[in-house]
């Protein structure tokens, strides 16, 4: 399934009509008819096919045949094989081949120059044209619309003309089809990392995966038996073990421990060396669902990582970590704690525009209706303990002893605000950047609970374990240190300070990754995010112009 949005309909007319600056070899008149015929019978189809091959951009194709008077691109067997090679090579990116016609394509290689007629070559020239317009935009942008997925998406996927018509002008004047494909796709090592380790993955699969490890008690240093065997031949399947390095197979030694906290650590689950109901649930999960996992992140690359900025801050929501990353390298990262499973934190891009010391908590209407008020009326002195006050709609406190506390929630007329404290459930930070869903990076009261692996504890927001230590990387450049941050929070007066220069964030959603040792690692599906993606990418391949953009694309 592939949603394409407006700039992506026209990247499909843009990589077509690039062809037409394209060398190709005299083309014969009745080849040109026959393709001029075929085209027109195609469009006046309701579901046009070639050789069972449903054919997606049919009003680009026309538009750029009739430009070049149905002169033929692909008349060279040499081109066709470059692009049949990249269309079976989209496997390693977690796609699947069948999209861009590898059936279609192969069978032509096997019979070419075998007695062609030129209805056939008219049918392989539209193959193709489709092939490289579906490949090239799904490599570029995704096969799903992320918008279609999450109501939060908001990243720009706007197409970047120069650089697609420059690339691809060069290419096919060259003839140079697989460079040019393969520079569609993300150019970051995150990327190649991630389909090194599909293609790794995809390996084990093919020599039957892990064994399952049964279940039962705790398996922990001094453990014997045979389910100790089945941990470590586990183990040594996806290379966290040695099988060289047991002397007695059925006894938990100390390398099988060391090799327990090294999947654990690589997993996001708490590093003890026991293997416990969490370690042996990640232990157990199919190798079929890792690649699944691995294919679902590729495809969130292709969504973000198109457009490049060297300063920016990146919250990994399902790694419960914050990276900060300054001149393209990251210089500092720390834990964060995230959103419960029903408070979910939303995927979505901003600017850090300015950040507040000691700040007050407005609280969230749903957490006022939900949470707050039934404190109170459980506890008169509930405001008092909470250093909260009650605030006029302009800004005036209230005696709470003149409100009617058993009022319906509905019509309460004020905000619930604490205000700055060791207490505050914003700490003593909180760094603001616009977004509708009252989201931000802020300091916590609650630090016990970044002793915790996994860490969704939020109703949102993003709580961070270092955060004046991020105020100070962030304004340094203004002239603060941490002694003047600290001089802020001492006098518990809320300040504001702006950035000078906006800093984007981004918050994403990682469940497969790969480390700077070239390690895998793999979290949990906390918000079951990654089953709708892997969904769509076993969906055939459609478009499906959205409201505004058929006109585009068709004229």
């Amino acid at each position: 399934m592939l949603n394409l949005p407006y700039g992506s309909r026209r990247l499909l007319l843009a990589l077509l009509a690039i062809f037409v600056t394209s060398t190709a070899q005299p083309a014969r008149s009745d080849d040109r008819d026959v393709l001029r015929q075929s085209i027109e019978a195609l469009n006046s189809t309701e579901n046009p096919q070639v050789d069972g091959a449903p054919i997606a951009v049919m009003p680009g194709m026309t538009k750029l045949y009739e430009r070049r008077a149905y002169k033929p691109i692909w008349d060279d067997p040499e081109t066709v094989r470059q692009l049949y090679e990249q269309v079976q090579r989209s496997i390693e990116h977690g796609l699947n081949p069948e999209d861009f016609h590898v059936v279609q394509l192969g069978s032509r290689l096997k019979t070419s120059g075998q007695a062609e007629t030129p209805e056939y070559r008219a049918d392989t020239e539209i193959l193709c044209t489709d092939a490289v317009a579906r490949l090239t935009v799904t490599l570029r942008y995704g096969k799903l619309d992320p918008s279609n997925l999450d109501p939060a998406w908001n990243f720009d996927r706007s197409l970047e003309w120069p650089n697609v018509i420059e690339v691809y002008d060069v290419a096919l004047s060259s003839k140079q089809i697989a460079d040019s494909i393969e520079a569609m796709a993300p150019q970051m090592e995150v990327y190649r990392q991630l389909c090194d380790a599909l293609v790794d993955y995809r390996k084990l699969s093919d020599l039957g995966g892990w064994p399952q490890v049964p279940e039962g008690e705790a398996l922990k240093l001094g453990s014997v038996g045979p389910r100790v065997v089945a941990l470590r031949e586990r183990l040594v399947a996806t290379g966290d073990l040695d099988r060289s390095a047991a002397t007695e197979p059925e006894r938990f030694d100390e390398t099988l421990e060391s090799a327990v906290i090294g999947f654990q650590a690589r997993h996001g689950i708490s590093a003890d060396g026991i293997v416990g109901p969490r370690c042996l649930e990640e232990l157990n999960v199919p190798v079929e669902a890792r690649i699944d996992q691995i294919r679902a992140n590729l495809e969130r690359v292709r969504w973000v990582f198109r457009k490049n900025v060297d300063d920016f801050i990146i919250v990994d929501i399902a790694g419960y970590k914050l990276h900060l990353v300054k001149d393209g390298e990251e210089i500092w990262r720390t834990p964060v704690q995230v959103g419960k499973t029903y408070h979910a934190t939303p995927v979505f891009r901003s600017e850090i525009k300015y950040l507040v010391l000691n700040p007050t908590w407005t609280v969230p209407p749903g957490i006022q209706r939900k949470e707050i008020l039934p404190a109170i009326r459980r506890d008169p002195d509930y405001l008092g303990r909470n250093n909260m006050s009650v605030v006029h709609g302009d800004g005036t406190i209230v005696d709470p002893a003149t409100i009617d506390w058993s009022a319906s929630d509905k019509s309460f007329p004020y905000y619930i605000r604490q205000e700055p404290g060791p207490r505050n459930a914003l700490g003593q930070v909180k760094f603001i950047f616009p977004n509708k869903y009252m989201v931000y990076l802020h300091d916590t009261p609650s630090k016990s609970h970044f002793s915790r692996t996994e860490r969704a504890f939020s109703h949102g927001c993003i709580r961070t374990e270092n955060p004046l230590h991020l105020a100070v990387l962030l304004l340094e450049d203004q002239g603060w240190d941490r002694a003047r941050v600290d001089s802020v929070i001492a006098s518990r007066k809320t300040t504001r300070v702006n950035l000078q220069e906006r800093l984007t964030v981004m918050l994403l959603y990682w469940t497969a990754q790969v480390d700077t040792d070239g390690t895998v690692s793999f979290r949990r599906d906390l918000y079951g995010r990654d089953a709708p993606i892997i969904e769509g990418l076993n969906e055939p391949f459609r478009v499906d112009p959205p409201a505004g953009a058929r006109e585009t694309v068709e004229g």
